[in-house]
């Protein structure tokens, strides 16, 4: 079976997230990729000051998906661990 969004066919998970969004780039432009060096993020973090700057509404869709993409990967990585329980000894406690 087939998506689409519009007049485009969504492909990937990619596809889904940016024509869901309307943001028009993919999403690796604003949210970076794992092992990038720092000479590809301040090239992709000035391409993505330059679209900004052109079009000021995409800030808005921009702002949700990077919520989005906090909020997963705050709940994947973080681990509920209960506290360990502080005993003490009644002679401790009446002194």
């Amino acid at each position: 079976m087939r998506a689409f969004i519009g007049a485009h066919e969504v492909l990937t998970d990619d596809d889904l997230i940016e024509l869901s969004l309307g943001l028009g780039t993919p999403p690796e432009l604003w949210l970076g990729v794992e092992g990038e060096n720092a000479e590809e993020r301040a090239a992709r973090l000035d391409a993505g000051a330059d679209i900004l700057a052109s079009d000021p509404d995409l800030a808005a869709p921009l702002t949700a998906l990077a919520v989005a993409a906090i909020e997963t990967y705050a709940a994947t990585t973080a681990r509920r661990v209960p506290a360990p329980r502080r005993t003490t000894s009644r002679a401790a406690v009446t002194r």
